[in-house]
């Protein structure tokens, strides 16, 4: 008993003075792993620099091993298995409350004081009024980093070092939900081992750097609301192992390049609310593996893109607020087996409701609300019934529904009045009802008035 409390002792002086607690020695074949000095002297730095909590290493004297804390991962140096090593780091609520402390800051020399570090995470560390900014020299040839992640740190401010280029074996660079501003880095299309980059909800400005197509290993691409303006780079079509790109919520313009018809494992691609204008090149055709495709609020300005038709794989288009015109076509959907949810509200489409998209057999919502549709609603009853209120026909003021189609839901919630005219005999249209259904509702606005005026003179003729 002695003994221990003079161990403790000694440890306790040691950690005082802010170095390393040092087993006493044992022999070789019983002694534990530890860290080296150096590397625990550096934990502890970066303990006071960011949680701030004094007691933090005497509660924590062997971070790794007797007394470990959960944000902090060793493993066993390969050379050495008397040695330990410090290769992950993280910071946020899953492992400490509150995640830093008030004044929190990441001081480069501690950091670069862990020489084996390969991923560093930081979740809602700097979230106070006093904005900090990621030290370039925190970035050099000699790191080991392969996962960096700094997300929810709304006092994380600053431009993004070009010195990230350094990091050759990053794999994953997350700096989410920030407040960067400035451009994107050209220096970082340098990240050849690079999988994925996420420079998402920051206020980050300017163009995307062509230097971007450099990043060969690229699966995931997220620069989703941001104020990044230009053209999507024809450079993008380079990374022919992206499977997502995600570029919504910026101000991007001009036409979709035809190169990105060459991204081949492209499984989500989003454009949405931007400024890009049509027509979207033929070369889309070519992304075999493509499954989302939401390019809504642009001013694309054409008719329906023919070319979606070709993506047979897509589970979910949308097309909302896109300033499309003319009549869907249609057999424009019918290869689309896999389609879950078609979006095209908010559009001047006008003409009938091809029927054909209610034999799409997995459509479970159909948007096509506000628009100059006509005609009568000649969906399959069961296709109405199936979806309900994912049916959004609403805003088209020439809809109508065929007598005793549907029961009493067109009075709920497809909001369009019941067609009237000669030929409909127990909510069944004649042939010729059929055939003039592409022209309009006989009844419900002004053309259904017309009609029927047209019909009464007739008849006075006669």
């Amino acid at each position: 008993m002695a003994s221990s409390s003079l161990l403790s002792v000694a440890t306790m002086s040691l950690l005082v003075l802010g170095v390393a607690a040092v087993a006493t020695a044992q022999p070789a074949g019983d002694a534990p792993a530890e860290l080296p000095r150096s590397e625990l002297a550096a934990i502890y730095r970066v303990m006071a620099d960011l949680l701030g909590d004094p007691t933090w290493p005497q509660l924590h004297p062997r971070p790794c091993t007797d007394t470990p804390w959960p944000g902090l991962q060793c493993e066993i140096a390969p050379d050495d298995s008397r040695r330990l090593r410090a290769t992950r780091l993280h910071f946020g609520p899953d492992v400490s409350t509150p995640p830093c402390k008030p004044g929190a800051r990441l001081a480069a020399p501690a950091i670069l004081g862990l020489p084996h570090l390969r991923t560093l995470s930081l979740f809602g560390c700097f979230v106070g009024a006093g904005a900090v900014e990621l030290p370039p020299a925190l970035f050099t040839n000699a790191s080991s980093l392969e996962q960096l992640v700094l997300k929810s740190n709304p006092g994380l401010t600053g431009r993004i070092p070009a010195t990230l280029t350094n990091l050759k074996s990053l794999q994953v660079l997350s700096l989410s939900q920030n407040g960067f501003h400035g451009e994107i880095p050209p220096e970082l299309g340098g990240l050849a081992a690079l999988q994925q980059l996420d420079l998402s909800y920051n206020n980050i400005t300017g163009e995307i750097p062509g230097e971007i197509g450099g990043m060969a290993s690229l699966s995931i691409l997220d620069l989703s609301w941001n104020s990044i303006s230009g053209s999507v780079p024809a450079a993008l079509g380079g990374l022919r192992t992206l499977q997502k790109a995600d570029l919504s919520y910026n101000r991007l313009a001009g036409a979709v390049p035809a190169e990105v018809g060459s991204l081949k494992e492209l499984v989500f691609l989003d454009l949405s609310h931007n400024g890009l204008a049509g027509p979207l090149p033929a070369s889309l055709a070519g992304l075999a593996k493509l499954q989302y495709l939401l390019l809504q609020d642009n001013p694309i300005g054409t008719a329906v893109p023919a070319v979606v038709g070709s993506l047979r794989r897509l589970q979910v288009l949308g097309l909302s607020g896109c300033n499309l015109t003319g009549p869907i076509p249609r057999g424009a959907f019918a290869a689309l087996g896999s389609l879950m949810a078609l979006s095209l509200d908010r559009n001047r489409l006008d003409g009938p409701i091809p029927a054909s998209l209610g034999a799409l057999p997995h459509l479970g919502q159909l948007n096509l609300s506000q628009n100059r549709l006509a005609g009568e609603i000649a969906l399959p009853g069961e296709f109405v019934a199936r979806l309900g209120r994912r049916l959004d026909v609403r805003g088209n003021d020439e809809l109508c529904v065929g007598r005793g189609r549907y029961g009493g839901l067109q009075a709920s919630y497809l909001a369009a009045p019941p067609c009237v005219g000669p030929g409909s005999v127990n909510g069944t249209s004649s042939a010729l009802d059929e055939a003039t259904a592409d022209r309009g509702c006989r009844g419900g606005g002004l053309r259904g008035l017309v009609y029927h005026l047209l019909v009464f003179l007739l008849v006075l003729e006669l």
